[in-house]
């Protein structure tokens, strides 16, 4: 595993591992398949052999640099799936249909051809062709260079555009969308972390927002629970040390954030959402779901307001802000055993995008 940039800077695609279930090429395996697909094209003599070749060749550089499904480059209308001045290609139909940006290169590449004396008779239908014929063109450039058919089919060829976007750090919602698929289930299996880089990316994100958030008090961890009704939804964290959060949200929020079991996480609750309770031997009644044994380092006077900042035994600070009376009433002073409380609305939840 990488080590974390010195700046703090959160860099998931420095750490993530696709799964064994996923076929895709390497950027040299790629390189040499390109390659040899270029040298083929270029060793035609015939006109009728150049054509086919350059059809060829083209349908695999779509399927290349897009991402797309083999039946959706096989029915393109060039006629009207290309969008030059965007640099975009239409895919799909109707409700399903999606753009998918173009280099400028290829789109010149291909326009050139369809525009030319040799592509201008099959306008419309440059790209039909029996989808049989395409995969052994395909197997035959990949035994040139030594890749077996499972690695140069076109399923592998789009996996492979799935993992370069996201190792150049493509958002894993938006590959989603590119390779228009209905659901982020399929692309996560392009995408994953092992517990180590869980537990080094979400501390790098803690460290990076307690600088940006007027929160005082964060804890990192992931989600162990999730109960919901049709409005609110309870969500249980545990932080790497072993503490237990608890978090009300909004369902909407719920979802919005995608937390499930397992989900990286930040808590953050603001000082004056914290309650500072003196240890006794007689039991404190309260509906606060949160509550944390720790040791008053200082304690922060003012006429109106006290800050106390406190020490979990794990190690984690707690900061709370009171009523000056409450901090008189309490007799609080550095050493002393309490608890902080806070209620699971209190407790804002922040996700870690990976």
């Amino acid at each position: 595993m990488k080590d974390m940039k010195p700046s703090g800077k959160v860099c998931p695609r420095e750490f993530f591992s696709v799964s064994d279930k996923i076929s895709y090429l390497e950027p040299h395996q790629m390189s040499a398949l390109a390659g040899a697909f270029r040298s083929w094209k270029g060793a035609a003599k015939r006109a009728d052999c150049v054509l086919s070749r350059e059809r060829m060749w083209l349908i695999f550089s779509l399927l290349r640099h897009t991402g797309a499904r083999l039946g959706e480059i096989l029915s393109l209308d060039d006629s009207v799936a290309f969008d030059v001045p965007g640099g975009l290609l239409l895919l799909g139909k109707k409700i399903r249909q999606r753009e998918v940006p173009v280099s400028d290169d290829l789109l010149d590449e291909i326009m050139a051809t369809l525009e030319s004396p040799m592509g201008c008779g099959l306008r419309g239908k440059f790209f039909h062709v029996d989808p049989g014929y395409f995969r052994r063109i395909c197997y035959a450039r990949g035994k040139e260079c030594g890749l077996p058919k499972d690695m140069v089919r076109p399923k592998t060829l789009r996996n492979t555009r799935a993992v370069e976007m996201l190792r150049s750090g493509v958002p894993i919602t938006i590959v989603r969308d590119v390779l228009g698929q209905s659901s982020l289930d399929l692309t996560a299996e392009f995408q994953q972390f092992s517990q180590g880089d869980v537990q080094t990316i979400v501390r790098t994100a803690h460290a990076a927002m307690c600088k940006r958030t007027s929160a005082r008090n964060s804890f990192a961890g992931h989600v162990v629970s999730v109960k919901s009704d049709s409005v609110m939804a309870e969500v249980g964290m545990e932080t790497r040390t072993g503490c237990r959060l608890s978090a009300v949200i909004t369902v909407d929020s719920l979802h919005n954030l995608k937390l499930v079991e397992g989900s990286p996480v930040i808590a953050t609750i603001k000082a004056p959402l914290v309650n500072v309770v003196a240890c006794c031997k007689d039991t404190v009644k309260g509906s606060a779901r949160n509550r944390f044994s720790g040791t008053v380092l200082r304690v922060t006077d003012s006429p109106v307001l006290s800050e106390v900042l406190g020490r979990l035994p794990d190690g984690t600070d707690v900061c709370a802000l009171i009523s000056a009376q409450s901090t008189k009433e309490l007799d609080l002073k550095s050493g002393d055993e309490v608890e902080f409380w806070f209620k699971a609305l209190s407790v804002v939840l922040n996700t870690v995008q990976l």
